[in-house]
Formats: C-alpha cells, sequence, structure tokens
C-alpha cells in the first residue's frame, strides 16, 4: 500500500482523540483560553450534557481580526516562545481550537479593546468559513454544537446527559479554584445554575472560594500548608484526619497554577495521612506547588493534566513532611461533621412527643418509643400517677420517673460532682465528668461537652510511642544463617545498594551478589519470619518508582499499630477520675490523636451553643 500525506482534517481529527474525550475536556481548553486571554469573568452554558451545545464567554482581551484564521489553524499560538521549556501559560500547544473544530461546529466571536466591532469565523467539521464583522462586546464567545457529530462513534462512548453535566461542573471548581479573582458561571437545561463570585487575591480570597467549592465547613476542618525547599514552594490547605471521603474526588493539586491529576502527588498525599487515616478513606487537600517551569514537564501529554518532574523525590518529600508536620503542630482537633452526624442522631425528625393542645393524645415515653422505633429508654413513668398535662407538656407529676433495674446501664462511673478545676476547664479536652458504658468518658470544657472513645484514643498514644521507640534508635536486626539470595535486573539491585544505609536502620542488612543479585543477610528482628525474596522486590519496584525505601517503614509501623491494638485500654475497662484526666491531657500532647490507628475519630466536641439549639433554648 502507498504512502500517503494524510489531510488536514484527519490530522485533526486525530489530535482531537487526544485532546477532546469528552465534553468536559472542551469546557476545560476554551476556559483555560478564557483564563490566558485576562478575563476575570467567564460565563459558561450547555445543553445536553454539552453535547448539544457548550458556549463560553469571556471579557478578555479577545482576538483580533487578523488573528482569527490562524486561532483555528493548527500549531498556532501566542502563548508559547521558542523555549519550549519556559511554559506560564495553561495553553501553548495550539491543538484546541482546530482539534474541537474537525469534530463539531465551532464558532468563535471576538472583538478586541480598540476595534469597531467583532469578528466571526466558524468551523464545521474541519471546514472554515469566515472571518465577517459581527457585533459583539469586547471579548470571546466560543460556541461548541453537536459535538462529535463528524466523528458519530465517539459519542458511543459518552455517558448520560446529567454525568457529562457533572464532569463539566467538576472541570470548572477544578479550574476555579487556582484563580479566586475570576468570576465563573455555569447555566444550562441540563443543570442546576452554579456561580462562584470573584473571591481576590490572597490567602483569605482563596480559602473563600474553595470554600465556594469543597462546602462551608472545609475552613473550620483545615490546616495551612506553607513550605520551601530547593527551589520548590509548597502552600494550600489539608483537611485534618477526622474530615475525610470515601474517594479521592476532593483532592486538588496545582502545578504553576495548573491543575493536574499526577499519581506521584496523590501518591504523596496518600503517604503523608498513612498513619491517621484508614486505607479506604481519603483526605480532603488543596496543594499549589510553584516552581520554576524548567524544573517540570508540562508537555507529557496533549490534555496536559500529566506532569513529570526533574527531582520526583524532592516533591515526594516536600508533600509528604509538609502535610505530616502542619497535622503535628495544630494540636487536637475533631472535625466538626462528627458533631453535625451526632446532633442529627439526637434529633427526633419531628415526633410530635409533648403535645399541648389535646390532653387525649398524651403517649407514655414507651409507647412514642414504639410507635417510632426509638430505641427503648430504662426509664419508666410512675404507674400510679395520672397524665396530666397543662400549657406546655408534661405536668410535673408526669415527669417522675423511677430507675428499671433490669434495664440498667453497663456502667455509669462519676468523675465526682465537686466543681473541676478552672485550668482543666482551659484544656483542649477540658475535666473528665464521668465513664459512660465502661467505654466512653463524657468530659466539659468551658464552652463545650466532648465524648471520648477511651479504647480507640489509648490506642492511638501507645501506638505513636511504639513508633518513637521504633525509629528513635535503630532497629534490632536477626542474622539468617544463610543468606537469601535475591535475584533482581541490575538496574534495581543499584537503587536498593543506594538506600542500603536507611535499610540496615530498620533491621534489613542487604549487600550486593554479583551484577544482578543481592544477598540478605538480616531482617528485622520484630517481623519475625518473612519472606524476603518479596519484602526486596517490594523495596525495589516502590524505589523505582517513588525513589523511596518508605515500604519498609510502613510494613513495620503496621506491626506497631497492631500491637498498639492489642496494648491498649479496652473497652469495658472502669477508669479513675485521675486515670481519665491523664488520658486527656496526653491526647493533648500526641500528634494526630484526634483519630485512631485505623482512622476513626476518638472523640466528639458538642459546643454548648450547639446543644442549646438541640432543647430549643437557641
Amino acid at each position: 500500500m502507498a504512502i500517503r500525506q494524510l489531510t488536514e482534517t484527519i490530522i485533526n481529527q486525530i489530535a482531537a482523540g487526544e485532546v477532546i474525550e469528552r465534553p468536559a475536556s472542551v469546557v476545560k481548553e476554551l476556559v483555560e483560553n478564557a483564563i490566558d486571554a485576562g478575563a476575570t469573568r467567564i460565563d459558561i452554558v450547555t445543553a445536553g450534557g454539552g453535547k448539544n451545545l457548550i458556549r463560553i464567554t469571556d471579557n478578555g482581551s479577545g482576538i483580533s481580526s487578523s488573528e482569527l484564521s490562524l486561532a483555528v489553524s493548527r500549531h498556532c499560538t501566542s502563548k508559547l516562545t521558542d523555549n519550549v521549556n519556559d511554559i506560564r501559560a495553561l495553553g501553548f500547544r495550539g491543538e484546541a481550537l482546530p482539534s474541537i473544530g474537525s469534530v463539531s461546529r465551532l464558532s468563535v466571536k471576538s472583538r478586541v479593546a480598540d476595534a469597531d466591532s467583532g469578528f466571526e469565523i466558524n468551523v464545521h467539521g474541519g471546514r472554515t468559513d469566515g472571518p465577517r464583522p459581527t457585533p459583539m462586546n469586547n471579548g470571546t464567545i466560543a460556541e461548541v454544537r453537536d459535538l462529535f457529530f463528524a466523528t458519530p462513534a465517539r459519542l458511543k462512548f459518552l455517558k448520560t446527559d446529567r454525568a457529562e453535566a457533572t464532569a463539566i461542573s467538576d472541570v470548572v471548581k477544578r479550574v476555579a479554584i487556582a484563580f479566586p479573582h475570576i468570576r465563573f458561571s455555569i447555566a444550562g437545561s441540563d443543570r442546576t445554575p452554579l456561580d462562584l463570585a470573584a473571591t481576590g487575591a490572597g490567602s483569605t480570597g482563596m480559602l473563600e472560594r474553595i470554600s465556594q467549592v469543597l462546602g462551608r465547613e472545609f475552613p473550620d476542618n483545615a490546616i495551612a500548608i506553607d513550605a520551601f525547599h530547593d527551589g520548590v514552594r509548597l502552600t494550600g490547605f489539608a483537611g485534618i484526619p477526622a474530615f475525610n471521603r470515601a474517594n479521592s474526588l476532593q483532592q486538588f493539586a496545582y502545578v504553576n497554577g495548573r491543575p493536574v491529576r499526577d499519581k506521584q502527588i496523590w501518591g504523596a498525599i496518600r503517604g503523608a495521612y498513612a498513619d491517621v487515616m484508614s486505607r479506604d478513606r481519603h483526605p480532603v487537600v488543596v496543594l499549589f506547588l510553584n516552581l520554576d517551569p524548567a524544573l517540570v514537564d508540562v508537555n507529557v501529554h496533549p490534555a496536559k493534566a500529566d506532569v513529570r518532574f526533574r527531582d520526583p523525590g524532592l516533591v515526594r518529600g516536600l508533600i509528604v513532611g509538609a502535610i505530616r508536620q502542619a497535622l503535628g503542630q495544630s494540636g487536637i482537633r475533631a472535625a466538626s461533621s462528627g458533631a453535625a452526624a451526632m446532633l442529627d442522631a439526637f434529633r427526633l425528625g419531628g415526633i410530635d412527643a409533648f403535645p399541648a393542645a389535646n390532653p387525649q393524645r398524651w403517649q407514655s415515653p414507651a409507647a412514642v418509643n414504639q410507635n417510632y422505633n426509638v430505641r427503648q429508654s430504662p426509664y419508666r413513668p410512675l404507674e400510679t400517677e395520672q397524665a396530666a398535662p397543662h400549657g406546655g407538656g408534661f405536668a410535673e407529676t408526669a415527669q417522675t420517673f423511677l430507675y428499671d433495674g433490669a434495664t440498667a446501664l453497663a456502667a455509669d462511673t462519676r468523675a465526682g460532682m465537686a466543681e473541676p478545676a478552672q485550668e482543666l476547664l482551659s484544656a483542649p479536652l477540658g475535666a473528665a465528668r464521668a465513664q459512660i458504658h465502661e467505654n466512653y468518658i463524657v468530659s466539659q470544657t468551658a464552652n463545650s461537652l466532648v465524648i471520648v472513645d477511651q479504647h480507640a484514643a489509648h490506642e492511638r498514644l501507645v501506638y505513636e510511642a511504639l513508633k518513637n521507640a521504633l525509629h528513635s534508635k535503630p532497629l534490632a536486626a536477626q542474622m539468617l544463617l544463610i543468606p537469601e539470595i535475591v535475584d533482581l535486573p541490575e538496574d534495581d539491585v543499584g537503587r536498593l545498594l543506594a538506600h542500603a544505609e536507611t535499610l540496615a536502620r530498620f533491621g534489613l542488612g542487604i549487600e550486593s551478589f554479583g551484577p544482578g543479585a543481592v544477598a540478605v543477610r538480616e531482617t528485622p528482628a520484630m517481623l519475625g519470619e518473612i519472606d524476603a525474596q518479596k519484602l526486596i522486590r517490594d523495596l525495589a519496584d516502590e524505589i523505582a518508582e517513588h525513589d523511596t525505601s518508605d515500604g519498609l517503614k510502613a510494613i513495620l509501623d503496621h506491626v506497631a499499630a497492631t500491637m498498639a491494638c492489642h496494648g491498649s485500654v479496652r473497652a469495658g475497662r472502669r477508669l479513675k477520675p485521675d486515670e481519665m484526666n491523664a488520658l486527656l491531657r496526653q491526647m493533648e500532647e500526641t500528634p494526630g490523636s484526634g483519630t485512631c490507628n485505623h482512622g476513626r475519630p476518638t472523640y466528639i466536641e458538642l459546643k454548648l451553643t450547639d446543644i442549646e439549639r438541640l432543647f430549643g433554648r437557641r
């Protein structure tokens, strides 16, 4: 078969296969163009999940009539100089508009500030028409209709209109976080309108924009991050461990203002939270990496979502270290969502248990509980007393209760009725007042009530103490009678030997055994009998991917977590008041004590104002 030159339309359609994956990809490219043009307001309108219509209007600098034809031509851009290693704009490849025009009906209208009118150019399935004059305000309007009409096979791979509309919203939100000074609005027949007002520059404006996207509870559950090392600055906000999600959709990472989805960054985030969060839960974080453009390659893929760092180990270490340091210095904090869930659990959902107008409707608490599936109370009304409702509910005689020993609580150890010392009330976790069900410590602060899970809390304290003991000095190693020989590629052998000193600190002794093998002479004593072959191969894979040998440390930490779980204060053990207060003080001094080793919260705090609101006092 003869070799021939592909047509420009076919070339653009091939390029569109990489750049334009779905309607959200179109929105991303056009919104980035608007941002590069200096827009301060960007309006997005969609229909049919973006398949039928995408219209993006901005008030940016616009495109002159003489450049409109170039704008829809391949590899034409105003954002890139002769140095491809110095990329400072979101777009730079000059592929977006021609790729979109090759698979849809594209219309671009634009007007620059000093022009008498705007100009319009159309690209339908790769065929260009225009430009011609058109009336409009300063800025640009890019309209895309009938996406993939020229390549109908691509339509079969799209999801429902609702799913595509949601993907568009996610893309806009992800971009909007990095540019709080720009107002974004999304509307259309296929969605609920969304308006992200401009919040201004600076950390305050950034946090306000993040709150618009992630919810108003995020600032109360986040810690500011600001770290710098070897020319790389990391800023942003990291959620406390107790404030987590079931997936990673609320993790946002930006490199020089560009939203990215980079596996190295996600891995570093997971490593930073490894000790304080369950593996099936995900933290909420917003991180901004700023570094010299020459130190990062954003030209890895036409979609520009992946990046490559010149020194990935530096970036990973900076993220892990900064987040762990911030969590350690933030003190003990509980997620506000825990208190909200507890308040919801207390509410009876509109049950009219205390009617005022009709005495005949009064029911005993047991009857109300039975009718509304509320847990049976261990107390019961006096049978000899008559119900005598008055104005606002039960009469005083009807509120007299007897303790029913048959359904007694497991335990109720009072910490003493005397007023606690003022210095204890001022402490973050307050003064212990009681132990309920021999597992939950109830404490009082100056303006709140705190409930602590004693087993989960002590488990975290024991775990942190074990880790400090393990990592403060070299771990004990057990000598193998016969060294284990592990065959590996030469590159993996070199990487392992480069980390041999670090591995020796954790009790793993290795040395070279020819060009393609390592000899394992010592293993960590606390691990007992292990599969040295599997351990070495896993470490080699981790070092190859992340340039770190933290895998062995993670294994040892897991053993420490198991030991802590079995060595901590068990549920069902009665504690004296001094023991309860001592546990609270240790929690306040221990980093990460807001969650146990499995990522569950160790305590919940209810503000007095919330309790008063629960009882209708506010």
